[in-house]
This record gives C-alpha cells, structure tokens and sequence, in this order.
C-alpha cells in the first residue's frame, strides 16, 4: 500500500513517470537467473544481501530462499576497484569502502552516469565517529573506478534487477558488506603484519555471524566499534539505543550465535596459529598499484593486469584470453599497474616474523589526487520513493594505507677457509710496498640492474557501447533486441504495474 501510494504522488510529476518506465533500470531479471532461483527454491522478490571482496575481485548476490536462509545466488567478477586494501578514510583518497552499510530505494540511480548504480552509503555511522570522509562511493557500470566497485554494464543491469525486485516484494533496504579479502584463515595469516588488522578482525565478527546464521547479521554502534546481533537484555523494558560515538548501552546476543560464532572462531584460530608456526609468508606491501581488476578481465586487455587482486591457482591470464568476458569492457578502461615486485625473488631467506600490529586508530597520511567518482546522482524515480517512505541516503568514506614493511637480513655467514700460500704472500707484500694502493685490490661493487619499464597498455576504444546492454547471464555480446525496436518488458516490470499512473 506505501509503493502504490508513493506511485500516486508521483503520479502528477511526468519526470517520475518516465523514469518508471526507465528501459535500463526496468530490464527483467535474466531467463537464467530465475531458473537458478527456481533450482535455489527462491522467490523472485525475496530479500538480497550482497558482499564484495577486493582481493578476489568478486561481488556476491545472496537470495533468501523459503526456508528463511540466505543462499548464494550468483558470484559476479568485478572489473575494476581503486585504491589499496582497507577502509576508506578521506575523501580524495581513492579507497573504496570496507564494512557494512544499508542500501534503500533512494540510493539506486536509474540515471547514473555510469549506465546504472547505486550509492554504497559511506559513510556509515561508524565512519563518521571517526572523522572519515568521502561521497558519492557507488557500485556503477562503465568499468572505470576512482574510489568505487566498477563493473561491466551488462553485470550492473542484473545486480540492479535484484535489487529493485527485492523492493517490490517488500525488502526496505539489502545490506552491503565490503571486505579486504574473504575473512579466512589463510588470508587473515597473510595479511597479519598489516596495520588494518584490528579493523578487520572487528568487522570478521560480522562476517561470522552471517556464515553461521545464514541471516543478515544486525548492525549497530557505540563506542567508535561495530555491534552484530545485538538485542535488549532479558530484564531490559526497552530496546537499547546506539550511539557511534558514545558508550555501549547493556544488550545481549543470542546465545546460540554467540556459541556457534565462538566456535567456528576457535578452529580459525587454531588454523591460523598452523600457518604462522609453518612461516606463512606475510603478503607484500603493494606500494604505487592503484587497486585490481578480476583476472577474466585483466586477461582480455593488453598489458592486462590484475593489480592487488589475485588470480586463481594454477590460472594465467594467457588461458583464460580464450574465455568470454561477462560484460562488455570498454576501450577507456584503465587496468591497475603489475605488480612488479611480486614477480622478482624476496631478499628474505627466512619467513617474516609477525609482530603486533599498532593501535586502531593510528592512520598513515597518502599523497593522492583529489578525485572521486563524479556520480550523476539525479533523484529520480527511486531516491524519491525513498524520500517518501522516510528513507533517507548517505555517502562518505576512508582509508589507511599501510606502511611499507621491513625485516631484518642475517648477515652473510664468514668464510673460515684457512688462507693458501698465495694469498698469505700476496698480503705481505700489500703491507710492506711502500706507495701501494690498496683499494685496487678490492672488489668492485655490482650494479643492480634497473628493472624495464611495464609496456603502457593500449587504450584504443575497443567497441561502442549500447544503449541497452544484453544479461550476462544470457551470453554477453549477443544482440538481444532488433536495432529500432521498443525495449521487451516484462509482466513484472514497472511499466506494467504501474501503466495507470502514465
């Protein structure tokens, strides 16, 4: 009764008429898609939740199925993401946010200037008890990012489907989780001398909380920290009330979350304490790469490369050049620098020792460009149906680079070969000719040599982009609409429902 009301109101306005009947942002969900929700005994308008992870260079879309339990629906590579791991903390930074954030009707942009998108939210109330910074951080088309998760339009029409199904059946808002890496035990080994760490043990707590449940995990604030699950106590008369910046009211977590969470944590622990007695490797700090693309995409571009993002064991890029690419990529795209130092051999004979990473507030100031994403950001037919159901919208963000990190070489071991008849003679006449220019004698420094210039990779536009870009989930690049003719829309698209209002 609220949609169809809001729809009256915006009834009188032919801007939001139009709008509703927006061919990129009413595009129906793929065939495919709803035969994996039929397969997944999922409804087409049950709630989403979305994750994203950096260094995978994934999005995952999750649909809540009629047992009441989240379900992956389907993992979508990203083609491209900006900055370093970790959180975004100011504006012009070039991070794109990590944490957790909440994503109404009025984020999404049907006239988005990177074909389609919606806001991230950041900052959320956790960024902004820390003085965190930043706008307009969005997950958009167009596959160009300068603090945003970037993908091909053709994906971005799917995710924004979803999205705009699960408002129809009902949903106020899908919930965003933003991650560094998948939280596991291998990664968190890996990453363990980075000086996130404190932030993203925090925010692993939320991630468990939803691997255990299956259920989007509750969110809250206080005491600058994240909260998950957190309901009144058992003689409390009234829910708790948070507050970011201000100290923890008493509340409860649901014991069996709190029994499931402490032991699949426990058998984390126990595995990441392996890793680090094995000498796990502490990943490299990736100084001057700008972020990372998914390996499908980095492998159809020349020059390609996937930056901080990681590509699957045993997989080159070389192999996957014959895959297809999901999406179409366009010839402006900006692929993130190779990782040079990844690929030459570490000085370091002996694993690096872990060491106790400093405090969660210390932060490392970067030199960046003060660019963002310049997002199109109309209000639209969806920002104002949020307006008018009390939905508000918000956006912020910020990041710590982490510093570069050091070990210590062992000295090279002394020679105790006992010196031969030569060479003691040689020393004696070194020290009783008078004139003689010992520093001859010395062995002349070796020059490294300076490692080759990357190749610049060819910009060349590779295609003209379509007004309308076909599901991915159908095969990417094919036609799917005669040139000239209406945009098909479905039964269940905004054009029927709401073709009185025109």
């Amino acid at each position: 009764m609220a949609l169809a009301a809001s729809f009256v109101l915006a009834g009188c306005d032919t801007d939001q008429v139009s709008l509703a009947t927006n061919a990129k942002a009413n595009q129906p969900v793929p065939p495919k898609l709803l035969a994996a929700m039929v397969e997944k005994d999922m409804d087409l308008q049950s709630p989403i939740l979305v994750r994203l992870f950096k260094q995978e260079a994934e999005l995952e879309v999750w649909k809540q199925a009629r047992n009441g339990q989240f379900v992956l629906l389907k993992t979508y590579p990203i083609c491209r993401w900006s900055g370093d791991l970790g959180p975004k903390v100011r504006e012009g930074d070039r991070q794109a946010p990590e944490g957790f954030y909440s994503i109404n009707p009025s984020q999404m942009n049907p006239q988005s200037a990177y074909y389609l998108s919606f806001n991230t939210g950041y900052p959320n109330a956790f960024d902004k008890a820390l003085g965190r910074s930043g706008s307009q951080l969005m997950v958009h088309g167009d596959c160009s990012s300068r603090g945003c998760y970037a993908m091909t339009d053709e994906q971005i029409a799917e995710i924004y489907s979803l999205g705009r199904e699960s408002f129809f059946g009902g949903q106020k808002a899908f919930q965003l989780q933003a991650y560094p890496f998948k939280m596991t035990p291998v990664n968190m080994a890996k990453h363990r001398n980075n000086p996130n760490m404190p932030f993203w043990k925090m925010i692993k707590e939320g991630y468990d909380h939803f691997e255990v449940t299956r259920q989007e995990p509750k969110v809250d604030f206080c005491e600058k920290k994240y909260v998950f699950d957190a309901t009144k106590a058992p003689d409390a008369k009234r829910d708790p009330v948070f507050d970011a910046s201000a100290k923890c009211p008493a509340y409860v977590i649901p014991e069996d979350i709190v029994s499931a969470v402490r032991d699949k944590d426990q058998r984390d622990q126990a595995e990441y304490n392996k890793l680090v007695s094995r000498g796990t490797p502490v990943a490299r700090m990736n100084t001057g790469i700008d972020g990372g693309m998914n390996k499908i995409f980095a492998a159809k571009i020349p020059e390609g490369s996937t930056g901080l993002s990681e590509g699957a064991e045993g997989t080159t890029l070389q192999m996957l050049a014959m895959a297809k690419a999901p999406g179409t990529i366009p010839g402006h795209v900006n692929p993130p620098k190779p990782n040079l130092d990844a690929a030459a051999p570490s000085p370091q004979e002996e694993p690096v020792v872990a060491v106790s990473a400093p405090a969660a507030n210390s932060r490392v100031a970067i030199a960046a460009p003060a660019e963002k994403s310049q997002e199109k950001s109309q209000g639209g037919f969806f920002s104002n149906l949020g307006r008018k159901m009390g939905m508000g919208t918000a956006d912020t963000t910020a990041t710590t680079p982490p510093p570069q990190a050091t070990a210590s070489v062992a000295p090279a071991a002394t020679s105790t070969t006992p010196p031969t008849a030569a060479s003691r003679l040689k020393a004696a006449v070194t020290r009783f000719v008078p004139g003689r220019d010992t520093t001859k004698d010395a062995p002349k420094p070796t020059v490294a040599a300076k490692p080759a210039e990357p190749a610049k990779p060819d910009t060349r536009l590779a295609a003209t982009r379509p007004a309308l870009k076909p599901s991915v989930s159908d095969g990417a690049g094919e036609a799917t609409q005669i040139m000239g003719a209406a945009p098909v829309v479905s039964s269940n698209s905004f054009d029927s429902r709401f073709g009185a209002v025109k």
